[in-house]
């Protein structure tokens, strides 16, 4: 039977507590560094959910320009960073028809194959819209969705944008149009809602990417949008 040695049994113990010292102290800095981050993360507003949905896209970008000079023409640079937003939503600044301009152009889809086509036609009409909702800027947007006829519907219900009032007018579209368009319902809550004309959500998508298009636009050239619109 081998004899105890005193000396190498305190040398292992002493061993052993200074391993499970370093180890605690190892996992101690690793929770302190992701605390941090997710303090840093919290005071700058991010969540996680929102970043990577709120980028935009190197094609929207490379757009910047030609958007500006299209929206100088109606005296509205400052609205810049609201339409490369709106540009994220529709297309992502890819193909043909990156504002998805065709049917305010020639009244069907698909006969705008020019891009830059495509942002005069889709700034004139945003500027067309923002004009007749008075500067609205939330029921311009959603309007260039629907179509101005919604901000007819909207003047004769208290003249503000709601999204219950784009609800209630996708619904009665849908109702009026079903039987000769096969609609899609894009979201649940359009379906749930018999609301399946446009993007009853157009405006939140459309301002998921406002954030991004600041930075792009610049503070010059960027509506900051006001509480209520």
């Amino acid at each position: 039977m081998p004899k105890y040695n005193r000396k190498n049994g305190f040398s292992f113990w002493r061993k052993l507590t200074n391993s499970l010292i370093g180890s605690f102290l190892v996992l101690g800095i690793v929770f302190m560094l992701f605390f941090a981050a997710g303090l840093a993360s919290e005071q700058s507003g991010g969540t996680g959910e929102k970043t990577n949905s709120a980028q935009l896209t190197e094609q929207v970008v490379d757009y910047k320009n030609l958007v500006n000079k299209y929206l100088a023409d109606h005296g509205k640079e400052q609205y810049t960073g609201i339409v490369l937003a709106l540009m994220m939503q529709e297309s992502g600044g890819r193909g043909e028809d990156p504002m998805q301009a065709s049917e305010s152009y020639c009244g069907e889809r698909e006969c705008i194959d020019n891009p830059e086509l495509s942002i005069k036609q889709g700034v004139a009409h945003f500027s067309y819209v923002l004009d007749k909702a008075d500067g609205d800027v939330k029921l311009a947007l959603q309007s260039y969705n629907f179509g101005p006829g919604f901000i007819d519907y909207v003047m004769e219900r208290g003249g503000r944008y709601s999204q219950e009032l784009a609800i209630s007018y996708s619904a009665e579209m849908y109702e009026k149009l079903k039987s000769d368009i096969d609609f899609r319902c894009i979201r649940p809550e359009s379906e749930e809602n018999d609301a399946c004309y446009g993007d009853i959500k157009y405006v939140d998508a459309v301002l998921e990417y406002y954030e991004a298009a600041e930075e792009v636009a610049g503070k010059d050239n960027l509506l900051v949008l006001q509480d209520g619109q």
